[in-house]
C-alpha cells in the first residue's frame, strides 16, 4: 500500500493539487448543505458549495478587498479569467470565480443548463460568500450571466458590471433582431460537438477564438491547448445545451434593468461574437455604458490583449 509521502509524490497527486481539484475534498464546515466560507485571511482559496438543486460548483476565491466576480465564457472554466484574477488580486482586490454548472471542476446536471440556472447559481454563490459592493465582470456567455442575474436579481450586492466580448443582446438572427446570427452557424456548432467534440474544441481556439487564421497572427500552442483542456473539462451535454443558451437568449430587457456604471470591451475583429450585434448593440440599451472598441481585436482579447484589458479593467473599478 502506498504510503502518504508516496502518494503526494506521483505525477496524478502534484496535478490534482495544482489543478486545485483536491480543496473540495478537504473536510468543510457546512451550511445548509454548503460548504461554509471561512472569514478573514483563513478563507480557502478553492472549495465548492452546492445550489438549491443539488448542483457542485466549484469556486476559487483570491486575496482581499472590494470583491470582484468574474463569470466566464463556453465552454471554458474559470481558469480562463487566470490572468485578470491575478493581476487585481495583487491589486488588492478580492477575486472570485466559479466554474458553471457542468463546467470546469463543477458537477454536471443533465438539466438546468440554461441562463435562469445560470444566474440563479451566481446568486446563490454571492449570498453563500455574503458579496456586497461587487464588481461583476463577465466574459462572452459570463457577460449573458451577468445580464440575466442583474435582470433576476437586481444590483443589491453589485456596485459595478463589466461585459467582455459578451453575448448580449441576442445572438441569433430573429425578426426582431436582423443583425443576428443566422441559426445555421449554431447548428454547425452543435453538429460539430456531436461529431466529435475534441477535434472541434481544438479548431475553434486554433482559427477564430483568438484570431490566429488571420494574416500574420503569431499563433501560441500554450493558449490553444489550454481552451481545449478547459472544454473538455466540461459535461458534454452540459455545454451542447449551453450553446442554446448563450446563442437565443435575449438579454435585451435584462439590459434595460442596468442602473450602475458598466463597462463594455470589444473588438472591431471579433469573429465569434461580431461587435454590431453585441457590444455596439449593447451600449445602446444600457443607460450610460461605457463602450471600449479594440480595433483588430479577436474574441479572446482577455489572453490576446490582457495587459490593455487589465489596464481598461482597473480604470473603471477606481472610476
Amino acid at each position: 500500500m502506498q504510503n502518504e509521502t508516496d502518494m503526494l509524490a506521483s505525477p496524478m497527486r502534484r496535478q490534482l493539487i495544482a489543478g486545485g481539484a483536491l480543496a473540495m475534498t478537504l473536510p468543510a464546515l457546512t451550511l445548509g448543505g454548503c460548504a461554509a466560507p471561512v472569514p478573514g485571511s483563513a478563507r480557502r482559496e478553492a472549495a465548492s458549495m452546492t445550489t438549491r438543486d443539488g448542483v457542485s460548483i466549484y469556486y476559487k476565491d483570491w486575496g482581499a478587498g472590494q470583491p470582484i466576480v468574474f463569470s466566464h465564457g463556453w465552454p471554458l472554466s474559470s481558469d480562463s479569467w487566470e490572468s485578470q484574477m491575478i493581476f487585481f488580486a495583487d491589486q488588492g482586490y478580492r477575486c472570485i470565480a466559479h466554474d458553471r454548472r457542468g463546467h470546469g471542476r463543477s458537477s454536471q446536471p443533465w438539466d438546468g443548463n440554461d441562463m435562469d440556472h445560470y444566474a440563479d447559481d451566481l446568486a446563490q454563490l454571492l449570498a453563500h460568500l455574503d458579496v456586497k459592493n461587487a464588481v461583476l465582470f463577465g466574459f462572452s456567455t459570463g457577460g449573458g450571466e451577468v445580464a440575466r442575474y442583474i435582470g433576476r436579481h437586481g444590483t443589491g450586492r453589485v456596485a459595478r458590471a463589466g461585459l467582455i466580448s459578451a453575448v448580449p443582446p441576442l445572438m441569433v438572427k430573429t425578426e426582431s433582431n436582423p443583425g443576428g446570427l443566422p441559426m445555421s452557424v449554431f447548428d454547425g456548432i452543435r453538429a460539430g460537438q456531436l461529431a466529435n467534440r475534441s477535434q472541434l474544441y481544438l479548431d475553434i481556439p486554433s482559427g477564430p477564438f483568438f484570431g490566429f487564421n488571420r494574416p500574420g497572427a503569431k499563433v501560441s500552442q500554450g493558449l490553444i491547448q489550454s481552451w481545449w483542456m478547459q472544454g473538455m473539462m466540461g459535461g458534454h451535454k452540459n455545454t451542447y445545451d449551453s450553446i442554446k443558451a448563450f446563442s437565443e437568449t435575449d438579454f435585451r430587457d435584462d439590459l434595460r434593468k442596468f442602473t450602475i456604471p458598466t463597462l463594455i470591451i470589444h473588438g472591431d475583429d471579433d469573429q465569434i461574437v461580431p461587435i454590431d450585434a453585441a457590444g455596439r448593440a449593447s451600449a445602446k440599451l444600457i443607460p450610460h455604458a461605457k463602450l471600449i472598441v479594440y480595433p483588430g481585436a479577436p474574441h479572446g482579447l482577455t489572453d490576446t490583449h490582457k495587459d490593455k484589458v487589465n489596464a481598461d479593467m482597473l480604470a473603471f473599478v477606481r472610476a
